[in-house]
């Protein structure tokens, strides 16, 4: 079989289960499995309008966050640092949402979707004031230090090209060149209004049409035109734009594929990282906060929320009236209904989630279209060994398969310090799902079951290690994210709802990346800090 028809055939997800996979099970004893699919079944029931019942119980609180993601829980760290501490969060359908991780034992965890925060850039003062507060960061100032621990360690990354390993991702070659020449440029640009053509958070780049005309084509279109065309660079760009957008370059404005190289021009290129990707972050956030994890509601009538609390909660209905903000609240664990008179709400949740249990949404700007979602596939592979590793290459942080579908795979316990390997380790292997539309690809995954699912989130390791790989391997434990992040599409920064649903000031105040038109932690962080902000000058 053909490597194009073998990604083909994995990508069709339902088609069976190949040989490598079927031989394994033949001849030894199977790792054992789990599946997640994040959200799933409340959150079809919850788009039915099946979960709608009668609250049980009537309850008030001064200021309900919903949604336990990055950025939930940047507007609670906010809060909490400006002294306001009487509020609760309702954690939606998942911990920590994007930066949630997997346990696989005592002290072996692994990502479930983003694992590494870039070092964040002059701009981004939101993360770097937390990063400071968080002990991260040792100076909060135009050089600001991080501690080795913190930074990824080499080798950082590797390309499996041509049957071995190479180091770094990009093959050299005069187009490769000449792009990073580019990149060096566009770093620097600003437009006529001073500010620069490219930053994070993306509110902060400049307003120029000059600069701002890219997001009407995509980033393929606009490649072809200024003549880069040597495949090793554009499937590098394409695999860049896959990760980090969920889509390749002919579905991308060429705004984002640049920003993606331009925004953050920081002197030194190490990102931070750690063994369970950016769950460390959104934990030592909850410490920091003080968040009281709840097993159930808050008691009594009045939610005081002080000090803060946390429970496992999803939002069924959404009213703001001249009083304040009911909310219909479902506990995700057990299924008890109430509802919430808040006197204000920061609505961190996902876009798609908030136009349908807004009552009255397009008041708030919500349009008739949303953005696109793209689906993912993350494997988290326990090992009980490592595999055997090619020629004399060193296993690093981030392992890529030049020319695949998939994104290659990041290890779990590399940041380990250690004199010698650990006994175990975890593989986490990454696919943005991007063989057919968004749409259709959903489809696929929410009806595959978990043996149709493992080839395809193994692929990349399979064809590093062969099959060999899955003797080392004690378990699997996949996660599907139909809806993982938004799409940058031509047209991302001039849509009329996300710039009125920024600009949007009343009870309700929004907060999620989804507002940038893309998915990164610092997006996430810098409408999480803006929405507690509005929400405490208003009270």
């Amino acid at each position: 079989m053909q490597r194009r028809d073998f990604l083909a055939a994995t990508l069709a997800l339902g088609a069976g289960v190949p040989a490598a996979w079927l031989g394994y099970r033949h001849l030894n004893r199977p790792p054992s499995i789990s599946l997640n699919k994040v959200g799933l079944p409340l959150a079809h029931l919850l788009r039915d309008g099946a979960l709608h019942q009668a609250p049980q119980s009537q309850h008030r609180c001064r200021v309900l966050i919903l949604g336990g993601g990055v950025a939930g829980l940047s507007a609670a760290w906010q809060l909490a640092r400006r002294g306001r501490r009487d509020f609760v969060l309702a954690e939606g359908f998942e911990r920590n949402g994007n930066a949630a991780a997997f346990h696989a034992g005592a002290d072996l965890t692994a990502p479930t979707g983003a694992h590494y925060l870039a070092q964040p850039s002059a701009e981004s003062t939101a993360v770097r004031d937390m990063l400071a507060d968080l002990g991260i960061m040792a100076q909060n100032g135009a050089q600001p230090r991080y501690r080795d621990t913190d930074l990824v360690h080499a080798p950082a990354e590797r390309l499996w090209y041509r049957g071995q390993w190479h180091d770094g991702l990009l093959p050299d070659n005069p187009d490769s060149r000449r792009f990073l020449r580019l990149v060096a440029k566009l770093k620097q640009a600003r437009g006529a209004d001073g500010r620069k053509a490219f930053a994070i958070p993306i509110v902060e780049s400049s307003a120029d049409e000059a600069w701002r005309r890219l997001d009407t084509d995509t980033f393929a279109a606009w490649l072809g035109r200024n003549r880069f065309k040597h495949p090793d660079l554009l499937h590098y760009l394409d695999y860049c734009c896959r990760d980090d957008y969920g889509q390749g370059i002919a579905r991308v404005s060429a705004f984002a594929g640049l920003h993606y190289f331009a925004a953050r021009a920081n002197p030194n290129d190490a990102v931070l990282t750690w063994q369970d990707g950016l769950n460390h972050l959104a934990e030592k956030l909850r410490r920091r906060i003080g968040l009281r994890e709840l097993p159930h509601f808050p008691a009594g009538t009045h939610w005081h929320g002080n000090p803060p609390a946390a429970c496992a909660a999803v939002a069924l209905a959404v009213r703001e009236h001249e009083r304040g903000v009911t909310v219909t609240l479902r506990h995700t664990a057990s299924g008890q209904t109430v509802a919430v008179e808040a006197e204000r709400v920061v609505c961190a949740m996902p876009l798609l989630m908030a136009a349908r249990i807004i009552a009255g949404a397009p008041r708030y700007g919500f349009g008739g279209t949303l953005p696109e979602y793209a689906p993912w596939l993350v494997g988290n592979f326990v090992l009980h060994r490592f595999p055997q590793e090619a020629g004399k290459s060193e296993l690093a942080w981030d392992n890529v398969v030049h020319g695949s579908s998939g994104l290659g795979y990041v290890v779990a316990t590399h940041q380990l310090i250690r004199a010698a390997k650990p006994a175990h380790t975890v593989f986490t292997a990454y696919r943005a799902m991007n063989g057919d539309t968004p749409a259709n690809m959903r489809r696929r995954l929410l009806d595959a079951d978990a043996q149709a699912l493992i080839e395809p989130a193994a692929a990349d390791l399979l064809t590093v290690y062969g099959k060999a790989f899955w003797q080392c391997v004690s378990h699997i434990d996949l996660t599907v994210r139909a809806h993982a992040m938004t799409v940058p599409q031509p047209g991302y920064l001039h849509r009329a709802d996300l710039t009125a649903l920024r600009a949007h000031r009343s009870r309700i105040v929004f907060a999620h990346s989804d507002l940038s038109g893309y998915s990164v932690f610092e997006e996430a962080a810098y409408w999480g800090v803006r929405a507690a902000d509005a929400v405490l000058d208003s009270l």
